[in-house]
């Protein structure tokens, strides 16, 4: 059976999560020290709440190392879901500015230039852009909403990374919703909170092949 290790920072409601994960047929559980990296063979990186705080939380835990080491050369495969795709990045500016996982090159800034009908944080449901096909979304049709609840965007220092925008904010040409680099994956939006195609994205992270191929 596929044993999803969810990253417990501290930050936001990983009970959702880890239902949602043994819905579609993983055994999952919660890594709160370094030993439990070795029990995974897939981890998500969830969280809610200030991305200084949460880097705050996993140094304090000890555990930056470790999910570094697992991610890039264990290779194993890694979802970070809203926050936890923005400590993704190098660096972020919420709270102040603060030192990320650097295992997708980028930082994490404010969304700006919202128009007078896209407030902040941004929270409800919006449709993805499709940039590129990544099997993370195989099956998903093209125009399905997801979840948000954010006020900060992760934005790459390669498009190449970039597999979904959505409109909203930055006048009007829309945020960075999902990338890849490698085995490394993030989402802004809540897959476990997105009903029937989160449930299918999830399917989609925890498939063998998980290539770049159509």
């Amino acid at each position: 059976m596929i044993k999803v290790g969810i990253i417990d920072s501290g930050m936001g409601n990983l009970g959702s999560v880890k239902r949602a994960l043994e819905e579609v047929g993983a055994s999952a559980f919660f890594i709160r020290k370094i030993d439990d990296f070795e029990q995974a063979s897939h981890l998500v990186l969830p969280g809610v709440g200030s991305f200084d705080k949460a880097m705050e939380n996993l140094n304090d835990l000890g555990l930056v190392n470790a999910l570094k080491k697992t991610a890039l050369e264990k290779k194993i495969p890694l979802l970070g879901i809203c926050l936890g795709m923005q400590l993704l990045a190098r660096k972020g500016f919420e709270g102040k500015e603060t030192e990320g996982l650097n295992l997708v090159e980028g930082e994490v800034k404010k969304l700006e230039g919202c128009r007078i009908n896209e407030p902040l944080p941004h929270i409800g449901w919006a449709e993805l852009d499709l940039v590129k096909f990544s099997p993370l979304f195989q099956g998903i049709e093209a125009g399905k909403d997801f979840y948000f609840v954010h006020s900060y965007h992760f934005v790459p220092d390669n498009e190449s990374v970039v597999l979904t925008k959505t409109d909203y904010c930055l006048k009007g040409s829309g945020f960075v919703s999902a990338i890849q680099k490698d085995n490394i994956f993030g989402v802004q939006f809540h897959p476990e909170k997105s009903q029937k195609m989160g449930l299918q994205l999830l399917r989609n992270f925890l498939g063998r092949s998980m290539t770049n191929d159509p």
